[in-house]
Order: structure tokens, then sequence, then C-alpha cells
């Protein structure tokens, strides 16, 4: 058979170079004269010509094909890439939505009737807890506690005389107690008055900013049910998630849990935690509150505002990890993957199909609880088209 090859290779040798001496001596220069002439038929014959030279080099070609087949050492196998599979830090979560809120999110009302005689604020303005937002014409009440303060301070001058004599054992026990008890009352009227004045001055009940201004100035404003409201004040740095999870996730959505927060709408993510779960099931929709605290540094997230939420329930600190397009079912419903085994120093190996058994997913990759090991190589590239046992040829990188 060596003999023959060789024989072989010899012919084809002298066909290459009687076809290189051909091609040299002028043919282009031939063909010229041939086409300047205009004979048809002798183009014609020509052309004939030239097709019979080029089937047979390339009858030539394929000879020299099979003789590099034949004396060559490379085979051709399935090309493939592998990736190592090691021990990772597998962190899972779940994707839900929940709406931005806040506790801190409120309608002022009046607490007594009148004219809005002054409003003190615009809306964006930032307020302090009990700074003055509006005031409300008292009707001449503010007068009757001048008044009375006058009482007031009389009162306490007479009681503090008689206190004194009465010290001194001068005067009798019925006229300090008249003047103490008339101070006392006196006190007691215009504390009672300064309270009923307090409710015409309209008041921030906690830090933060007027989302709204409803009455203007002039209005006239009554205590009430709804269209009294005077103003709506918001806490934008006091806000939270309310999520609902799904009850499947009772055991491992817990409180003080990580939690990756996305605002699309933003483009802004922020890091946070479970502050809170619900104890009540909603049998609607068979899920808990999560409440999940928000920070908002740029004052861009809203209330009401749809977050994207990503909540820790898993994690494996040795984990094994996969492709997900690496794995493959065969029809008894099992999930097999390929890995190779037999590595020889030209990277050429076997392609062994092994049954796996997997647990969560993240991305693209999924978790193997079973059928793999530590150290082995599973097949990425070319998986699909490689069978159990084959010779394949790993590729670098």
């Amino acid at each position: 058979m060596q003999k023959i090859t060789n024989i072989i290779f010899k012919n084809l040798i002298l066909l290459a170079i009687t076809g290189v001496t051909v091609s040299c001596s002028g043919n282009n220069s031939s063909l010229g004269d041939l086409i300047a002439e205009g004979n048809l038929s002798a183009i014609r014959d020509k052309k004939k010509e030239l097709t019979a030279q080029q089937k047979a080099i390339n009858r030539d070609i394929s000879l020299l094909d099979s003789v590099i087949i034949a004396k060559g050492n490379d085979k051709k196998y399935p090309l493939i890439t592998v990736l190592n599979i090691n021990e990772q830090d597998f962190v899972h979560y779940i994707e839900l939505r929940g709406d931005v809120t806040t506790k801190q999110n409120v309608l002022i009302y009046p607490e007594a009737a009148g004219t809005l005689i002054r409003v003190y604020v615009q809306e964006g303005d930032r307020v302090k807890a009990g700074q003055l937002l509006a005031s409300i014409d008292d009707g001449g009440l503010s007068n009757q506690l001048v008044q009375m303060k006058t009482q007031l301070t009389l009162a306490k001058t007479t009681y503090e005389r008689q206190n004194r004599l009465w010290e001194q054992k001068i005067g009798s026990e019925i006229q300090f107690l008249e003047a103490k008890t008339n101070y006392e009352a006196q006190a007691a009227l215009v504390e009672q008055m300064e309270d009923q004045l307090n409710k015409y001055s309209i008041r921030a009940p906690f830090a933060g900013i007027v989302d709204d201004v409803i009455k203007a100035q002039g209005t006239v404003v009554a205590p009430g049910g709804p269209g009294s409201e005077v103003f709506r004040i918001v806490n934008l740095s006091n806000m939270y998630l309310e999520v609902p999870v799904p009850e499947t996730y009772i055991a491992t959505v817990t409180k003080g849990k990580k939690v990756k927060v996305e605002f699309p709408v933003l483009n802004e993510s922020v890091e946070s935690y479970v502050r809170e779960t619900g104890n009540f099931i909603n049998p609607n929709n068979r899920s808990f509150i999560a409440e999940i605290p928000v920070t908002n540094e740029s004052g861009n997230i809203k209330p009401n505002l749809t977050a994207k939420i990503h909540i820790n329930d898993y994690r494996n600190k040795a984990a094994l990890l996969i492709p997900q397009n690496t794995v493959s079912e065969n029809s008894e419903g099992e999930q097999y993957a390929y890995i190779v085994t037999n590595i020889s120093n030209d990277n050429v190996a076997i392609a062994k199909k092994t049954i796996i058994r997997t647990g969560k997913t993240q991305g693209d990759f999924v978790e193997v609880l079973s059928g793999i090991k530590t150290g082995q190589s599973i097949i990425v590239e070319g998986a699909k088209n490689v069978k159990n046992g084959q010779k394949v040829k790993i590729l670098k990188g």
C-alpha cells in the first residue's frame, strides 16, 4: 500500500510540473491572437480544449486530497470548547415588583372654621416639624387672649401678695384661698384660649416637602371631610416598598434578607433589606407583604413609583454552576450534560454523557446538585453535536 501511494504521489508531481510548463508557454498570447482573428469555430474548439484540461486538473486535485488523507496523521474530530467546573459562591434572588410608599404622606385639614388669611409656603418648599404653614382668621379670639393674660397678671400679683401675708400670719386664710383659686382659674382660662387659638394656625406635623397647596389665600375653610384639605405634605426621606410575596417563599423571604431594588424609569438601583414581613396571607392572591426601606438621597424616588425587587432567598457558598444551554433532557425526563475525559497532550478527549440533577437558576447559569464534580470539564460549544464515547478536539480559549 505504501509503494502504490508513493507511485501515485510521483505521477502527480510530474503532472503538476507539466501543467506549470504549459501555463508558462504563452497561452495567454495565443488566446489573444485567436480572439483577434475572430474565427468562432476555432474559439469554440479552444474552449472545449480548456474545459477538458480543467476537468483533468480537478481529477488531479481530488487525487491529491486522497493522498493527503492517506499519508496524514491528523483525523477530523468534532471541535468543542469546555468549561472547568469549580465551587462558587451562588446567591439566588427571586424577582418581584412593588410600589414605593411612605407613612408620612398626609393631607392636612384645618381644625377651625374661618378665612385663610395667610399662606406662608408654596409647593416644593421643605418644611420642618411644627413649622407654620398658614393662618386662619380667629374672629377676635387673639384680642380676648390679650385681655385674659392681663387679668392673669393681676390675679398672679394678688395671689403672690396674699401668699406672703399668709406666710407672716397676716390676713385670713379665706383671702389667701380666694386669691389662689382666682389665679389658678385664670391661668386655666388662658391655657384653654391658647389651645383654641392654636387651631387657627396650620402647622407641619413632620419634616417634609409641601407637595400641594390645595386652598389659596382668602378661601374660607372649615374642618370636615373630603374637600376641606389645605395642604399635602410628603416626607421623601422615609420611604419604603410594599412588596407582595407569594406564600411559597414564606420560609425563605424573612426579616433581614438582602434585597436589590431597581427603578427602571429612573435607571437607578439601591441595596436594601427586608425590614418586616406581614403575618397575614391575602386569600385573593395567596401572598404576604414584605416591607423594604429605600434611601432617597437624590430625591427622585416618589410615592407610588414602581420598582423591580430582587430578594435573596437562597445561598450556596460551594455551588457548582454550568451554563443552562449545556443541559439537555432525554425521553425519560432526565437531564444530562457532556463532560470530557481522557484528555491527551494534543487536546483530544472523549465525550461522556452524564445524568445530572439541577437546582436553582440565576441568569444564564444553573446550579448542579449531583452528576458533576469539582475539577471536571463540561462541553459548552458543540455539546449538541457530540455523542457519548465520541472523540472530540478541545479548542483552547
